[in-house]
């Protein structure tokens, strides 16, 4: 137990990075403004490529984040001239790489689209990386539906075989191939390789945390209804998911690039590093939709409903992953339990819909979550 807190105290390390170069892909979205702000709080140099934010509101505008940005890339990732100039003014010495069409729903009305966006697009950000000359560490981040899903009550490995049944989970089944693919080809000491990337995929649960505001998502459906005073539709009750909260993840993709980084010295545990990881949440964690409203109900009041109907966009009964891999190799396990996860996202809007400012609720989340890592 000794040895676990002290892996514990260090799993995220400042140190490591003030000062660092990041290329942050997708910093726009939910889960990238999070990572930007947290970043940055650590003292990184944050260049982000993104599309626009297409909603309003939208947690990139409400947390001021332009102000906070090295630089600020509005460009599309199926543009690999756009990737490749961002790539050299940026020198990044870690990428994490988020963007992408990443709803289910979507995807069935741009399918094609949306298989352009998340395996082109990641090949077009590897390809602009070959021009590096100095080290650099990369986290490509897909999914937990890139699993060939089987209705399993055990989790998925990362070993386990790769599909999807809608176009979105087959495009980041996909771009996990041709990822692992261009590793295999591309990283090495051979004349048409290059010697200077370390590259890693990272696969989350259902990410869920204040300020996401996409449609078709139940949490952000959720708040929407609750604010209004309308009950909450639910499509799937008995759907099972492995919630997290989105600083689970986010944990995982930093400890995942430091190991990378660290990693570049000791070539002969950098393969180790280099390859797929889970980030899922703890079993307890894996509940159906209907228990998921259920606790969000326990801290903003409302009703909900299930709205019965045939012809929807067929979507996974159960998922859930194992995290294994992580914590043997990392130190990364998940801190939150359900109820937290729950209380801190539907505190988050709560407090903004009362004139809480979006940064500070943020901050006090990323405040409490260390607390928990080093506690």
């Amino acid at each position: 137990m000794e040895d676990l807190e002290i892996i514990v105290h260090e799993i995220i390390k400042k140190d490591f990075w003030n000062g660092k170069r990041v290329l942050l892909t997708g910093h726009t979205g939910f889960k990238g403004s999070w990572l930007a702000l947290w970043l940055s709080e650590l003292g990184a140099e944050i260049t982000g490529i993104a599309l626009e934010p297409d909603i309003t509101p939208n947690l990139f505008n409400q947390l001021d984040l332009v102000q906070k940005l090295e630089g600020h890339y509005i460009c599309d990732v199926r543009d690999a001239e756009s990737i490749r100039q961002a790539v050299i003014s940026c020198q990044p010495q870690v990428v994490f790489h988020l963007a992408a069409q990443p709803l289910v729903r979507v995807s069935y009305k741009d399918p094609i689209g949306t298989w352009e966006t998340n395996v082109q697009g990641s090949l077009h950000v590897l390809e602009a990386l070959k021009s590096l000359q100095s080290q650099c560490s990369v986290v490509m981040v897909t999914t937990d539906k890139v699993y060939e899903n089987q209705e399993w009550d055990y989790g998925y490995r990362e070993g386990d075989r790769l599909g999807g049944h809608d176009p979105y989970s087959a495009s980041k089944a996909a771009a996990e191939l041709a990822i692992a693919s261009w590793r295999k080809s591309f990283c090495g000491t051979n004349k048409y390789q290059t010697e200077y990337l370390s590259i890693a995929t990272a696969r989350a649960g259902n990410v869920i945390g204040g300020g996401d505001w996409a449609e078709h998502r139940i949490v952000p459906d959720a708040i929407r209804a609750l604010a209004s005073g309308a009950p909450i539709v639910v499509r799937n009750p008995e759907a099972t998911r492995p919630w997290q909260h989105v600083l689970e993840a986010l944990s995982g993709y930093i400890c995942l690039a430091q190991a990378l980084s660290e990693g570049q010295s000791r070539k002969n545990e950098l393969n180790r590093y280099c390859s797929a990881f889970n980030f899922g949440p703890n079993l307890d964690s894996n509940r159906a939709v209907h228990d998921l409203i259920e606790e969000c109900l326990k801290h903003w009041s409302g009703d909900w409903y299930h709205q019965k109907g045939s012809g929807e966009p067929h979507e996974a009964g159960r998922l859930h992953l194992q995290s294994n891999k992580a914590y043997c190799l990392l130190g990364w396990r998940p801190r939150w339990p359900f109820a937290m996860t729950i209380e801190r996202t539907v505190s988050w809007y709560r407090d903004v819909s009362e004139g809480a400012n979006p940064r500070q609720c943020c901050l006090n989340d990323i405040a409490i979550y260390q607390d928990n890592i080093v506690g």
